[in-house]
């Protein structure tokens, strides 16, 4: 009798460990459930300044069908900050993301745009020739990239969105253009389409269509372009917006669905809690592909609903976008599945065996059933490989970069990325070493004296007495700089 009873107790054990193992296992890391202090990221060559901003990471876990936490971008309007208005402040839950990045575990990054532009702290949308790599679009994408590769914050790259207001809005949908790759859902809030200028945001130019916007975003998405078969998208504008046309609402969608191709039918339009309605359109499959929100009798402003801020283009007394779009995107996501992990394997073991002035050198494991391997360097994708290995080229020297790599298998699709590395490629100076007396090394200008000892230039490196008689080998690493021994 005791011993089928302690067996009982031992099965009972047993079973909960293996479910508290299994949890752990799948339970991504909690974060401290607050907005982070100012942070500083990358330097904008371009517009001038660092990106600044902050991010929300909660303490709650993943409620996304693939239990991995998604990553959105919320860009602000012109005339607007991250801290005066995005995040929470003294004015109320500012855009009012808190709440929803809580109920799904998601975590938010509210930047600040660079520079002045167009004289009201704007986001640089209505460039006509935008770079993945430099300015606005280049420093957002490498903060992507910063969250997507630190495996802390365990994001699951195929649930990247972005989302903004005005300026912010039109940068929404130009990342969405020419990043179809990184962002799988975009929301549009009364966003000025690709190709229009800063003159014609009220109105819609003679001759511009959805056309001549999907034209464009075509355009800038080049070799990505395949990657809009797996995006949604959606709009939201007031109708008492006279500061951006209301036009350009639909049109944004309009474009999208031009872009995405096949047929797509509109569903009926029904209304959101707050006053406003939705047109919902679904492609050839049955997908929810776009959506389109009026807001009746809201002006240019953040629709944040109740609990977010009331004043400076924030709205808080119609509908709760973060509610709506965010669970537009969870429920509609065509690329992150509903398994507990993206299909097939990540590659292991990436390391980086090689650099010169101007390549990079990668290898890694193999991944069983993989066709290929996708590599990404700073969360762009460069190339792939049907080995385990990739020489990066063309790259400028003395410069860090950071690599992933994706497994692709036929049957599972594209693995979630692996934990990255870094590898910065060698300068360009041509290293030379001299072997002379101290004395002579301090004459010629490759070191310097200091209360009668020799001191190598740029490493400050000991070398003995100021002499004829003390004698080194300086090896010139840099420009200006020296080391004690030759060259490496």
């Amino acid at each position: 009798m005791m011993n089928h009873r302690w067996r009982y107790i031992a099965t009972i054990l047993v079973f909960f460990a293996s479910l508290s193992a299994a949890f752990s296992l799948h339970a991504a890391t909690a974060g401290p459930g607050a907005w982070s202090s100012q942070q500083t990221w990358a330097s904008d060559s371009v517009n001038g300044g660092n990106l600044t901003g902050y991010f929300y990471w909660p303490s709650t876990q993943p409620t996304t069908p693939n239990g991995k936490r998604a990553l959105v971008l919320v860009l602000h309007g012109c005339l607007q900050t991250a801290s005066g208005d995005v995040v929470d402040n003294s004015s109320g839950g500012g855009f009012n993301w808190k709440t929803v990045a809580d109920q799904y575990g998601a975590v938010i990054l509210a930047p600040n745009a660079t520079g002045n532009v167009y004289s009201n702290h704007c986001w640089d949308y209505a460039n006509t020739s935008p770079s993945r790599t430099t300015g606005h679009v280049g420093i957002l994408m490498d903060l992507i990239n910063r969250f997507v590769s630190n495996a802390q914050y365990a994001i699951d790259p195929n649930q990247v969105y972005v989302t903004g207001l005005s300026s912010g809005g039109g940068m929404t949908m130009v990342l969405g253009c020419i990043a179809p790759d990184v962002f799988a859902g975009i929301g549009i809030n009364a966003g000025p389409p690709p190709g229009t200028t800063t003159s014609q945001i009220g109105y819609v130019p003679s001759g511009y269509t959805a056309t001549t916007a999907a034209n464009n975003c075509k355009q800038w998405a080049g070799s990505n372009a395949s990657k809009f078969s797996s995006q949604i998208a959606g709009a939201v504008w007031g109708t008492s917006d006279y500061t951006v046309a209301q036009a350009y609402g639909p049109m944004d969608t309009a474009a999208f669905r031009l872009i995405y191709g096949g047929s797509f039918t509109q569903g009926a339009t029904a209304s959101i809690s707050g006053g406003g309605t939705n047109t919902p359109y679904t492609d050839s499959n049955g997908k929810l592909r776009t959506h389109e929100i009026s807001v009746s009798g809201m002006a240019h402003a953040w629709p944040a609903g109740t609990g977010g801020n009331n004043t400076n283009y924030v709205d808080a007394t119609h509908i709760n976008y973060p509610v709506f779009v965010m669970d537009f995107w969870v429920k509609n996501n065509l690329r992150a599945g509903s398994s507990a992990g993206q299909a097939g394997t990540a590659p292991t073991g990436l390391t980086v065996s090689g650099t010169t002035a101007t390549s990079v050198s990668l290898s890694w494991n193999a991944v069983t059933n993989a066709n290929s391997y996708n590599i990404y360097r700073n969360g762009t994708n460069v190339g792939s490989s049907t080995s385990t290995g990739y020489t990066d080229s063309g790259l400028i020297a003395g410069t860090t970069y950071s690599y992933t790599v994706t497994a692709v298998d036929a049957t599972a699709g594209e693995s979630q990325q692996s934990p990255a590395v870094s590898a910065t490629t060698k300068s360009s100076f041509s290293c030379t070493a001299t072997t002379a007396s101290n004395y002579a090394h301090v004459q010629a200008g490759r070191a310097h004296d200091s209360g009668g000892t020799a001191y190598a230039n740029g490493s400050n490196q000991n070398m003995g007495l100021d002499n004829l008689f003390y004698t080194n080998t300086l090896a010139q690493t840099a420009a200006g700089y020296y080391v004690i021994g030759n060259c490496p």
